[in-house]
């Protein structure tokens, strides 16, 4: 499975899990610390909670597992760093006021539901 299919799998297992605004950005033009970024909003501590679950379950399903796991305590901010793919799953608010897309607006977004 190439960096990309990774990227797609875990936005769709977001999305099914009714993740919101889940967005797919290319990143490995204008960094080393990974190819591509998934973000998306959780309505609830419990649902960012939920979200990061499930990707880490159906991941680690796989035998994948995440080089790294900050924010699970707190969960306004759910960072799971599987190497080359890293998901930023947060509360509203919180999305909102690091404006994620907006620091890294040179990033292309990928069309992931292709």
């Amino acid at each position: 499975m190439t960096t990309l299919d990774r990227a797609k799998q875990i936005a769709a297992l977001i999305d099914n899990k009714k993740g919101e605004e889940v967005r797919v950005l290319q990143i490995g033009t204008l960094t080393t610390i990974g190819d591509y970024f998934v973000v998306a909003t959780g309505n609830s501590t419990t649902q960012v909670k939920a979200l990061a679950d499930e990707v880490e379950e159906k991941l680690s399903a796989e035998g994948l597992e995440p080089k790294r796991i900050e924010g699970y305590a707190s969960a306004s901010w759910i960072l799971l760093d599987y190497y080359d793919v890293i998901v930023h799953i947060f509360l509203k608010e919180t999305r909102e006021f690091y404006a994620l897309e907006r620091l890294w607006g040179d990033a292309p977004e990928i069309d992931w539901m292709k």
